[in-house]
């Protein structure tokens, strides 16, 4: 339910304390303890004090947060005002801490509660032992939501006063409010968490329209996966998608479900991506340590089974004969399977196996293949993700299943003959196969990452294409998504933190051949750590927050952070007529003229074009007339066709452009 206890003035001041408290007690389902029950008799009596002098407002108290899994204490409705109120019992200190987790309250409830969108939110920490106020200064950034107030009790129904004047709306429809969609789109780290703890993410996931398909393409993978096991065949299933799409979360849902299930029916969740296996287990250990207070070695233990790396599920199967004890696998990221050439040399000069002789597509399917009976595999394919020497894309897929495999069930949507996925342009023949079942709801086509511009891959599509004028018709669309340019990286990185609020995550992403950002100070061959990285606070130096660790296409690939700086070195330049992709080697650019190289270039800038859910600032640097690796030439050549994209440069003051709900 959306909260414990709600009420409007008449009926909150005609219960009484026992009775609200009695109704908090019966929804919160756990025992009460009695620190508990006097903290929400405190709150009982501050907001009565409080709320005297208001004619007109909804109180609730313990209201839900789906998406971080909490309730705020309080949230009161006056006019087209929304204050949400943090109280910390017991406590006289305005900690940091308290201070950002009511502002990441208001912040959900603006970018996700449809109610919310149009309303000033003013988030409010209280705590009730406070004697006095911090200066009570209304600053309402760009979107409606004020700097978080801290309050002692006393001035708490004032504030309120005053503020709820300015916003009066005698006709305002409370019950729609408190009725409208909540649209959360969680985070990779966030929606693993929930999964791993509960098994269940439908209160942190969108429901809307816009996010049905996910609920589809679930739906028809069980399908698939039930029709192998009753029909007693084997099958494989392509998942696409765009950047941001939901993939990963629809393969870690699919893998949770069945991981309640027993003997065949128990599935195993696979990825090649190291950083994102990484930060994953560590968000899960550290959640897990959290709630149980175990061990971290028994944490890990748990967590190993839950995501596991695709290349010791490799390497295992390579010195056996066995039959995998999973039926069901879900192969993340499956385009970036290495190709024969890749998988042989690597098996050779690291493994010592002189005799492995086939691509990891063939060699995967061929251990699943091992069943005498049924199984499934389950593949999610991202478009345009192929960033590394040897990823083969489907192609390699696609050729195991029409050289070996040919007695296996395909289903896929018909979009993998799109150029994003379809490398060597064979998806058209392969699709036209007679074990193949065509299904559309297996295309993920709409991004969830970037909830403030769903069409962002189109237009990050439309750049790194090379055609200005798509791009700036696309741009006309990201009104919500503020993108600019900046030729100057600190004021780029004053952009980033004057943007993000409460446990908002920003940081530096940058191509891994972006070789002469090390001019200005930034070190793409200096490795990160990821889980360090894209877990720890602002006060650790390894974290992304401190803005001098810059993360390449490797590092975030699957991973997002809710503000970028995307550094654009020369390795990816252009000329007026179209994008001339060059690696840096010894002292000097030079020309990549392979096929796939370039492709892997462009990929690149695809991905790190992709990480971030809320906006982003671009860094093209300004170069220097003495260092001919920095060309100015170079640069201003990428900074004008950006601005040919429809991006605009930061002022000197940074302002941006107003978001308006």
């Amino acid at each position: 339910m959306r909260a414990y206890y709600s009420a409007n003035r008449e009926q909150f001041f005609a219960d009484t304390p026992s009775h609200i408290l009695g109704e908090l007690t019966r929804w919160h389902h756990f025992d009460v303890e009695p620190g508990q029950r006097q903290a929400w008799l405190t709150q009982i009596e501050v907001m009565r004090t409080a709320l005297a002098g208001t004619n007109d407002f909804t109180l609730y108290f313990e209201f839900a947060i789906p998406r971080m899994g909490k309730r705020a204490d309080a949230v009161v409705i006056v006019g087209r005002a929304i204050f949400v109120i943090e109280f910390k019992d017991g406590q006289s200190r305005f900690e940091p801490a308290a201070m950002e987790q009511v502002e990441d309250y208001a912040l959900d409830l603006k970018n996700f509660h449809e109610g919310s969108h149009a309303l000033a939110i003013f988030p409010i920490l209280v705590p009730t032992l406070a004697r006095t106020s911090r200066d009570i200064q209304l600053e309402l950034a760009f979107d409606h939501v004020a700097r978080p107030l801290q309050l002692c009790p006393q001035d708490l129904g004032p504030v309120i006063g005053m503020f709820g004047a300015d916003h009066r709306a005698p006709d305002f429809d409370v019950s729609a409010w408190q009725d409208s969609g909540y649209r959360p789109t969680p985070t990779i780290i966030q929606a693993a968490t929930a999964l791993y703890a509960r098994h269940n993410v439908a209160d942190i996931t969108r429901s809307d329209a816009g996010a049905i398909n996910l609920t589809r393409t679930e739906a028809a993978v069980n399908h698939a996966i039930e029709a192998s096991r009753s029909g007693n065949h084997k099958a494989i299933c392509f998942i696409t998608g765009v950047p941001g799409a939901g993939k990963t979360l629809a393969g870690l849902n699919i893998a949770t479900r069945r991981s309640a299930g027993k003997d065949d029916n128990h599935a195993t969740f696979l990825s090649g991506n190291g950083p994102l296996v990484d930060v994953l287990r560590e968000a899960l250990v550290r959640d897990h340590r959290a709630r149980t207070g175990g061990q971290r070695s028994a944490a890990e233990r748990h967590v190993r089974a839950f995501i596991q790396n695709i290349h010791h599920f490799r390497d295992e199967y390579v010195h056996s004969s066995a039959a995998p004890s999973d039926h069901v696998v879900i192969f993340d990221e499956a385009q970036r399977a290495w190709n024969r050439r890749k998988a042989a040399s690597f098996m050779r000069q690291k493994r010592g196996l002189v005799d492995f002789d086939v691509s990891e597509p063939e060699f995967l399917l061929g251990v699943m293949d091992r069943h005498p009976q049924w199984c499934t595999i389950i593949c999610l394919v991202g478009g345009g993700q192929e960033i590394n020497d040897g990823e083969a894309g489907l192609s390699e897929w696609m050729a195991a299943l029409k050289n070996r495999f040919a007695h296996w069930q395909v289903h896929t949507s018909d979009r993998i003959d799109h150029p994003d996925y379809d490398l060597n342009h064979d998806a058209r023949a392969f699709l036209t196969g007679p074990r193949v079942v065509l299904d559309p709801d297996l295309h993920l086509g709409v991004s969830m990452r970037s909830f403030r511009a769903e069409t962002l891959s189109s237009f990050i599509s439309h750049v790194v294409d090379g055609d200005a004028a798509a791009a700036r018709a696309a741009c006309a669309g990201l009104e919500h998504y503020p993108i600019v340019l900046s030729r100057d990286l600190d004021e780029a990185r004053a952009w980033l933190k004057a943007r993000a609020r409460g446990s908002e995550r920003y940081g530096l992403v940058a191509s891994s051949g972006a070789s002469r950002l090390k001019a200005v100070g930034l070190n793409v061959k200096a490795a990160i750590e990821p889980p360090n990285w894209f877990l720890n606070g602002r006060d650790d130096v390894r974290s992304s927050f401190y803005l001098e660790d810059v993360a390449s296409e490797f590092d975030v690939q699957g991973l997002e952070l809710d503000w970028t700086c995307v550094c654009w070195d020369a390795d990816m330049r252009h000329d007026g007529t179209g994008w001339k992709p060059h690696k840096f080697k010894g002292t000097r650019w030079q020309s990549v003229n392979d096929r796939f190289l370039r492709l892997y270039l462009k990929n690149a800038y695809r991905v790190v074009l992709t990480r971030a859910r809320q906006g982003m600032v671009i860094f093209v640097p300004k170069g220097c007339d003495n260092d001919p690796t920095r060309d100015p030439d170079l640069y201003d050549g990428i900074f004008t066709f950006l601005q040919r994209c429809g991006l605009t440069a930061l002022h000197p003051n940074g302002d941006t452009a107003v978001l308006d709900y």
